[in-house]
């Protein structure tokens, strides 16, 4: 073969510099958002056994976590409350004094740079562990729970939260949320929808960090079939219909081509979950010294924003942002 016949990549590749130079995908501190676990009763800190180097907080220590991850550039938080009472309904999720709006509160005073994003659900607060009240059966009552998400939601949007994030996949929530803002006068309020949330296996570790397993049956009546792709990005345009302002894809590493599709599909920003059961593998096989910390983590979160999320959702956000 003579000399031109064959591209020479490597000269692309050659140096550090070249490489930064040409680097296609950019990923920084902006764009991830921490999910934080808030406790109510608890004092400090407490380790969340399956999730290595993941702490749930009480109040008292929301403070200065917000700070810390403000300076690390880190683009926003995810609140999880851990309330101290459950009930059939939920309704600590709404409560004016609760958990998470009493973090979101002390939040925006200690950083108000952060973007503080409350997930809506009632699955941390009721005493079933399902995403809404139940009706005939022991299966969850769709229409039953929209009120009761849009409450949420416009408790939330009240104690400071800047963005509301519907993680329920009840049909017909995201249209309910947007009339209750609008109506309680949050007009300006976003709605990050978890749009496309698949029943995975990955969610383990954060059912144990949540307090949010089911006390019986699944979520699978609810959540989508990881088979569905196609249904996934119906589920995308449903949502936007009502009113979402971003969509999201959950789980992440698994569902690529998912996030690829609905990036291609629309021109609104688009999320993904790196959700617990990606984190906590990886950091199993970090921890016996199987695989690289710096390297595997970079590749894990490049190659979701290479797929085409703007925005990921990640427990790799404060040790990742700390290295750069």
């Amino acid at each position: 073969m003579e000399l031109g016949q064959f591209a020479r990549h490597r000269r692309l590749r050659s140096t550090e510099a070249m490489r930064r130079l040409v680097r296609e995908t950019e990923l920084t501190p902006a764009h991830l958002v921490y999910p934080l676990f808030v406790e109510a009763g608890l004092h400090g800190r407490s380790p969340i056994a399956s999730m290595p180097r993941q702490d749930r907080l009480g109040l008292d220590a929301v403070a200065e976590e917000a700070k810390h991850l403000a300076k690390l550039g880190i683009g926003g938080v995810m609140l999880f409350g851990l309330p101290e009472s459950k009930d059939e309904i939920g309704s600590g999720a709404w409560a004016e004094n609760g958990v998470v709006q009493e973090a979101a509160r002390r939040i925006k005073d200690a950083a108000p740079e952060l973007v503080v994003i409350g997930d809506v659900c009632l699955c941390e607060y009721t005493t079933h562990g399902h995403c809404g009240p139940l009706g005939r059966g022991g299966t969850v009552d769709n229409d039953a729970a929209l009120p009761l998400l849009a409450r949420t939601a416009v408790s939330l949007a009240a104690a400071g939260c800047d963005v509301v994030a519907p993680s329920d996949m009840m049909d017909g929530r995201v249209l309910a949320i947007r009339r209750a803002l609008d109506e309680a006068g949050f007009t300006a309020t976003p709605i990050l929808s978890y749009a496309a949330k698949f029943a995975s296996g990955f969610y383990g570790p954060f059912r144990e960090a949540a307090d949010s397993a089911p006390a019986f049956g699944d979520r699978r009546g609810y959540q989508m079939d990881p088979a569905n792709a196609r249904m996934a990005l119906s589920e995308v345009v449903a949502d936007l219909e009502q009113g979402a302002d971003m969509v999201m894809v959950k789980p992440a590493l698994p569902y690529l081509d998912v996030i690829r599709a609905v990036r291609e599909m629309t021109k609104v920003p688009v999320a993904a979950y790196n959700v617990s059961g990606e984190y906590s593998m990886l950091m199993a096989a970090i921890e016996r010294g199987w695989l690289d910390a710096d390297r595997v983590i970079d590749e894990a979160l490049i190659g979701i924003r290479r797929a085409g999320a703007d925005i990921i959702i990640t427990y790799h956000a404060r040790e990742w942002a700390a290295r750069r």
